[in-house]
């Protein structure tokens, strides 16, 4: 919208400049962002306790041992692998590249329609896209309501949360959308239609990409955890190149088949893929279940929960008997300080056993919390 008057009035080249100068912002307002994933957060704060305690005791399950070429050969690689191997990667990829590339043939389209056939300058047909952005704020507006749709599903009984189709539901009515909306502009897009038709079929094209691209996402990350880095990247690889090329037939396309039938073509083309998104809503959880990697994965996983509950326990146990020997060694008596050692030092034990530490737990705690040069007991495990 933006961009068609500084156009007209500036030159095109003041429409980069535009782009430069709100990607400048962007990047300002995701440099302040705080890190969220997991894995960082937790090896960041072994590295933490490693320094402030002076011991290398601390450690994260994530610590990465490798050297560096050869892991970021390994990550470099993997997006490439995940895109080609594993079955869900493969249709996911295909069809969110197809959307993608219908989007952005809009860009061509567009002004094809509003400014060469309907006669409108640069700015006014930029102001035709309102309709594609008006479906896209919908969607986002409508996210409480669709989350509850989406948590009404019957919950995953191994994460007791809803499993990953739930949000392949809405995908699945993102792409009705999308075909409908594309098949309405294609036939409403000539003069003997009022302009607002066109525009308003827009709602429902804005609203279908936004739902497949958010929740495809979604789905992606929740199936394949801490892979979902490496299976988004491949998905982004694949989609940006379809997005770059197939508006490169957009002009031939609309001159040698017309408005109504280039449309249409497209819209026939979605419809084709509605099928996709249906099939993994039924069937998705089957087809996850065949993934080697998920499997191994969730395998990994299990084991992981397993062994931090054994160590949470361990450790629990081992601290109240440290704190019970210092009790006994500086002759304080229930009520007084060794109690409030004891349940800290059991708090903090738990909290670092299930935030997937292995440290070697023992008096190390409880000496500091005491104050003293104590003898030192070792309660826990690694």
């Amino acid at each position: 919208m933006i961009g068609g008057f500084v156009y007209q009035y500036l030159g095109w080249r003041w429409d980069h400049w535009v782009v430069l100068i709100v990607s400048a912002m962007a990047l300002v307002f995701v440099a302040i962002i705080p890190e969220t994933y997991a894995p960082t957060l937790l090896r960041r704060r072994a590295a933490t306790l490693r320094k402030e305690k002076n011991n290398e005791k601390y450690w994260s399950v994530y610590d990465d041992r490798q050297p560096f070429w050869p892991l970021l050969r390994v990550n470099l690689s993997r997006p490439f692998v995940l895109m080609v191997t594993e079955p869900i990667l493969i249709f996911w990829d295909i069809y969110v590249a197809i959307v993608y590339g219908v989007l952005y043939l809009c860009f061509v389209a567009y002004p094809i329609v509003f400014s060469g056939i309907r006669g409108w300058n640069a700015g006014f047909s930029g102001l035709a896209f309102c309709g594609i952005g008006t479906g896209t704020l919908i969607l986002i507006a409508g996210e409480p309501l669709i989350r509850k749709w989406i948590d009404s599903h019957k919950p995953d009984p191994e994460t007791d949360a809803p499993p990953p189709e739930s949000m392949v539901s809405i995908i699945a009515l993102g792409a009705v959308l999308l075909a409908v909306g594309e098949i309405w502009f294609a036939w409403t897009c000539t003069p003997e239609y009022h302009w607002a038709i066109p525009i308003s079929s827009g709602i429902l094209f804005g609203m279908g990409n936004s739902a497949v691209f958010i929740y495809a996402s979604n789905y992606l990350v929740h199936s394949y955890d801490i892979y979902a880095a490496s299976a988004l990247a491949g998905n982004a690889v694949l989609r940006s190149i379809m997005g770059a090329t197939l508006p490169l037939a957009g002009p031939a396309l609309y001159t040698s088949l017309g408005p109504h039938w280039a449309g249409t073509l497209l819209g026939l083309i979605e419809t084709a893929c509605i099928p996709i998104p249906v099939i993994f809503y039924l069937y998705g959880g089957r087809i996850r279940a065949k993934s080697p990697l998920i499997r191994r994965m969730q395998d990994d996983k299990r084991r992981q929960e397993e062994k931090r509950e054994r160590n949470a326990g361990r450790n629990a146990e081992g601290l109240t008997v440290a704190a019970n020997n210092m009790d006994e060694e500086t002759g304080v008596g229930a009520g007084g300080v060794s109690k409030d050692v004891e349940k800290e030092a059991v708090r903090r034990g738990e909290a670092d056993a299930a935030a997937g530490f292995g440290m070697r737990a023992g008096a190390a705690i409880a000496e500091e919390e005491a104050g003293a040069n104590r003898r030192r007991v070792h309660g826990g495990g690694r």
